[in-house]
């Protein structure tokens, strides 16, 4: 009875997984005919045959339940089916023949999977029926058996298997292929697995998002369409490859490597790998290479075994007769001076007028031995025996191979430059005229230092500011001092207005700043001027100005003052731009950003060009041409385009301390001059670095001039010298200007140190004025 009872088992086992398979694929119509057939039967059977379905039932599930589990579960399994069959072979009656129990299999057989079939409400309702029929019967005949199950689980659903999930079997092939088909794959029985009925749309995707606490770990099965939320371990995994760390979180990177190769003999083999034919058979490629070595010792190319010359090799280091001598080949060896021959002085009897005498021998003992004639004193012996050993042999014997060895013994092509033809070869200034060279006038007057001279656009009138806290007014061709006008302080700068239609100087004490009208030449403009300033009205709404404007009334008006402006700070230079209404003042201090401040004299404002100074202003000026504003500090020269606010260029002058700056009439070209006696000359088209640098002063750099039309500039120094120079800028952008110093022109008499402290040329002639800290105004032309 046993052997056929775990056939029969095995048989059961196997439908049972077919079974497990088919449950999804059958349709809900069927379940309902099937669920009724097998009320039908069990009805039939009676009260006896329903244990036995219970049974059956039971066996079924629990077979599907455990069929992961070991073998001995699967044998106390089949223990208690056969005591369930046994106690129906009882019931039945008591045949125990062969055939009668294939029978009684073959009608569960019909049985099981049919019950198997039904869908987990079909079951419910099954046993809700049986328990109200013969609920105590089956009850009993389950706890005999004692295979009560609390709930059916799906044995795949907490499947440990590291398998891959192979329900989708096409395999790794990209899943775009199925785009256009309803479904997306098979599965393991080649039937189709079907797409999601509904693909999400964007809003269904966007409440999802919305909604899902969970959307956010969710992601689509590719192989089956499914939706799959990733559990805490999988999103950490994540995490740790996004991060670039190791998947493992117990990997530890960082442990000691274990030396496979170690330096102790083991045991067993690294590989227990037989060796390979090749190992013993002889190889062809050596067999080819050691005939090419047979061929061409044969041939002679090859020479094994060629004894070592062991005789060392001397040649001759300054041979020249023989032509195939190593050094002998170079065109360029000089040879060794052969040794000079004994001479009479030489001999060992020589004559006397060879022989010194005792005040010759005590010069030739005080000379240095460079500077003898005779390397030895010439000595008498009576015979060639009586000669002793040459005390200086060896010594000359070894400088003589020094000599030798040491001294470089080839020709040097040598170049014989003449040393005028590096100057470069400027035009003589006798070329370059006109140019001042004579001083012609000497303007006196002032007691003190002459800080400042101004000349008139016209050219007939030059204002001149001193420290005696005075502004005169020279006429330009007779050096007469036409006006004195006393102001309250020493003058700093002054400034004539470069408009000729307006009669207006600029004249910068203390923190003030006073714009005067002399009254000199034409009186139409001067009155003009006048009429302009009185015109001026004040507008509706007054505003806060940096500067403080006030119009001149009563002795001042008579002076010429008309109006006065009262700064913050102490001025220290005033400038005019080329049209005549803006007033530029420069207030050096270096924690302050108000050092430069824009005057416009036709609306009386005042503004403040800078947030911030980059460092201490010291001279500032407006281009001639163009919408530029020139401000030189210590070191750099920076230009600002007013238009555009911003800076444009910035020019290093490579000198410690700028002192003055002039531009060019043409607007290119700028000149620095500086404290540490140099002199930069820029170009701005061609770099932000000094074109070139004079340093032809001795002394500090006090001021530099362009010429308004001529190629000319000047520069004043504290060594009492204004050094006019040539300087032609040409039209060419190709062709460098032209730099030729012309004229030293000396005069001024050095005072405290000071020497020329202004430097201006006439507008319209090749004049310039100086003045000096001897308190004088020079005109050279």
């Amino acid at each position: 009875m046993r052997p056929t009872h775990s056939g029969t088992m095995s048989t059961l086992k196997h439908k049972k997984r077919n079974l497990e398979e088919n449950e999804d694929e059958q349709l809900p119509i069927f379940d309902k005919d099937v669920g009724e057939g097998v009320h039908h039967l069990t009805l039939d059977d009676g009260e006896e045959d329903q244990g036995d379905l219970s049974d059956s039932e039971e066996s079924v599930f629990s077979g599907l339940e455990e069929s992961g589990s070991d073998s001995d579960d699967e044998e106390e399994e089949e223990d208690e089916e056969g005591v369930s069959e046994e106690k129906n072979s009882d019931v039945e009656g008591d045949e125990t023949a062969d055939g009668d129990g294939d029978d009684q299999l073959s009608a569960k057989e019909v049985i099981k999977p049919q019950t198997d079939g039904q869908n987990s409400k079909e079951k419910k309702k099954k046993k809700k029926a049986a328990g109200k029929e013969g609920g105590k019967e089956s009850v009993a005949s389950d706890t005999d058996s004692g295979l009560q199950i609390s709930s059916q689980v799906d044995e795949y659903e907490h499947d440990t298997s590291d398998e891959e999930d192979i329900r989708n079997t096409v395999g790794n092939i990209p899943m775009e292929w199925y785009k256009d088909y309803p479904h997306i794959g098979y599965n393991l029985d080649g039937k189709k697995i079907f797409k999601p009925i509904r693909n999400k749309d964007e809003l269904d995707e966007f409440l999802d998002k919305m909604e899902n606490p969970d959307y956010w770990r969710t992601v689509q099965d590719k192989m089956t369409g499914a939706e799959i939320r990733l559990s805490d371990e999988q999103v950490d995994l994540v995490h740790r490859l996004q991060q670039g760390k190791f998947g493992d979180v117990n990997f530890n990177e960082y442990e000691p490597a274990i030396d496979f190769f170690s330096n102790e003999v083991m045991i067993h083999p690294v590989t227990n790998r037989p060796q390979d034919k090749r190992s013993f058979i002889p190889s062809l490629i050596e067999k080819e290479k050691v005939g090419k070595l047979v061929h061409a010792i044969k041939m002679g190319w090859i020479k094994p075994r060629r004894p070592k010359e062991t005789t060392p090799q001397y040649y001759d280091l300054w041979a020249k007769e023989d032509p195939n001598s190593i050094l002998g080949r170079h065109k360029m060896h000089v040879p060794a001076p052969k040794m000079k021959l004994p001479g009479h002085e030489e001999s060992y009897n020589p004559p006397p007028e060879y022989l010194m005498s005792e005040e010759e021998r005590l010069a030739w003992e005080q000379q240095d031995p460079e500077d003898r004639k005779l390397s030895f004193l010439p000595q008498k012996f009576a015979c060639l025996r009586a000669v002793p050993a040459y005390s200086r042999f060896i010594h000359e014997r070894f400088e003589r191979c020094l000599d030798l060895y040491l001294c470089p013994r080839q020709r040097k092509m040598r170049v014989n430059v003449n040393p005028e033809d590096l100057i470069p070869k400027l035009p003589k200034p006798k070329d370059l005229q006109p140019f001042p060279t004579t001083q012609s006038l000497v303007y006196r007057g002032h007691s003190s230092l002459v800080r400042s001279i101004s000349v008139s656009p016209s050219g007939q009138w030059l204002i001149s500011g001193s420290d005696d806290c005075t502004v005169r007014f020279w006429e330009v061709s007779t050096a007469r001092c036409l006006k004195t006008v006393e102001v309250g302080g020493a003058v700093k700068g002054v400034a004539w207005n470069p408009n000729p239609s307006i009669c207006l100087v600029a004249v910068s004490y203390d923190d003030t700043v006073v714009l005067l009208n002399p009254g000199l030449g034409d009186r139409l403009v001067c009155t003009a001027t006048d009429q302009l300033i009185s015109s001026y009205e004040d507008p509706e709404e007054v505003k806060d100005q940096l500067v403080q404007w006030a119009v001149a009334e009563g002795e001042g008006h008579e002076l010429g003052h008309r109006l006065i402006l009262k700064h913050p700070k102490t001025v220290r230079q005033v400038t005019w731009h080329g049209k005549g209404d803006y007033l530029a003042c420069v207030m050096p201090d270096n924690g302050s950003s108000l050092q430069v401040v824009i005057h416009q004299v036709s609306k009386r404002r005042t503004q403040n060009p800078f947030r911030k100074n980059k460092g201490l202003v010291q001279c500032v000026s407006f281009h001639p041409i163009r919408p530029y504003f020139f401000v030189a500090t210590q070191r750099y020269v920076r230009v600002y385009n007013l238009i555009k606010q911003e800076l444009t260029k910035k020019l290093m002058a490579n000198c410690k301390w700028i002192s003055s700056m002039a531009i060019h009439p043409g607007g290119d070209n700028v000149i620095c001059g500086s404290y540490d006696c140099r002199l930069a000359w820029f170009d701005l088209d061609l770099s932000t670095k000094p074109y070139k640098v004079l340093r032809h002063h001795k002394k500090a750099l006090r001021s530099v001039a362009y010429h308004r039309h001529y190629p000319l500039f000047a520069s004043g120094s504290d060594d009492g010298s204004v050094i006019v120079c040539h300087g032609m800028v040409y039209n060419d952008l190709l062709q460098n200007p032209l730099i030729v110093p012309v004229k030293v022109l000396k005069g001024h008499t050095i005072t405290h140190d000071l020497g020329v402290l202004d430097v201006t040329f006439h507008p319209t002639q090749p004049w310039v004025f100086s003045s000096g800290a001897d308190g004088t105004v020079r005109l050279f032309t």
